[in-house]
């Protein structure tokens, strides 16, 4: 059968990113391409693939998990059987989509994931984007067309991913008491009992912006999520983030006694 695959977006604001994403989507294999705006419509131009847009309440911090799932439900009622899960400041590779239907003909019950490249400030590329190629070390990057097996699911993200709309399916998608920023995909990676792939050559390309994560508002949204994660799981996610969020004084931190809050 052959492969229709979707990229799901979900978005908002974010404009000068997306439209530099759907030119590329555009200028590859053919897509469809679903935008989920949260909060506010999607800013939509001529300039990208067939395209499926929707709109979801955000009345707080930002819906990520629905916005997802709405975006997977919407690619999977357009009748796509592969999903392609790519946030909006990623740029695709051009091999990107390919690289992803073919790991996906090959593990059908698996999350796929692709080495990300984090671009400088200033270096906005939209061609030869091969040329500033430099996986983020803290993620395997396989050679071209392998797939190497991650036994530690906790290093799923979900900036790039795909999954098979079966796959998709039988997990539930991400569970929405996450909202705001942080742990929701390495909460789906554990609860979709799903192995976890890396696939080598389905390149993206992170396009700069400043981390949210040093937004104050973003602090409480990792906090109320990391909590909501140790609830679930029993351990603290992003140990990472929170320790440095920790030692610049922005929180308290302290896995030994479960204490964990703003300061």
């Amino acid at each position: 059968m052959r492969t229709r695959a979707a990229v799901v977006t979900v978005v908002r604001g974010r404009a000068d990113h997306l439209a530099r994403q759907r030119r590329l989507l555009a200028a590859g294999p053919p897509v469809t391409h679903v935008v989920v705006g949260m909060g506010a419509p999607p800013a939509l131009d001529g300039d990208g693939p067939v395209t499926r847009s929707l709109t979801v309440p955000a009345p707080g911090p930002l819906p990520l998990a629905h916005a997802r799932n709405a975006g997977a439900a919407a690619a999977l009622d357009g009748g796509a059987t592969l999903l392609v899960f790519l946030d909006v400041d990623c740029l695709p590779g051009p091999h990107l989509l390919g690289r992803y239907a073919g790991a996906a003909a090959r593990m059908p019950d698996a999350l796929l994931a692709g080495p990300v490249t984090y671009l400088p400030a200033g270096v906005l590329p939209e061609r030869d984007l091969h040329d500033h190629t430099a996986p983020h070390p803290a993620r395997p990057s396989p050679d071209d067309d392998v797939l190497l097996a991650e036994p530690r699911r906790e290093l799923f993200w979900s900036l790039s991913f795909a999954i098979t709309a079966r796959a998709w399916t039988a997990t539930g998608g991400f569970c929405e008491d996450y909202t705001g920023y942080g742990a929701e995909d390495t909460d789906f990676a554990l609860a979709s009992g799903l192995p976890l792939y890396w696939v080598g050559g389905a390149h993206a390309y992170h396009q700069h912006h400043p981390q949210a994560r040093t937004d104050p508002a973003r602090i409480a949204e990792i906090i109320g999520n990391a909590r909501t994660f140790h609830r679930r799981w029993g351990w603290w996610p992003m140990t990472g983030w929170l320790r440095e969020l920790a030692d610049a004084g922005a929180i308290e931190f302290d896995p030994g006694r479960e204490l964990l809050r703003l300061r």
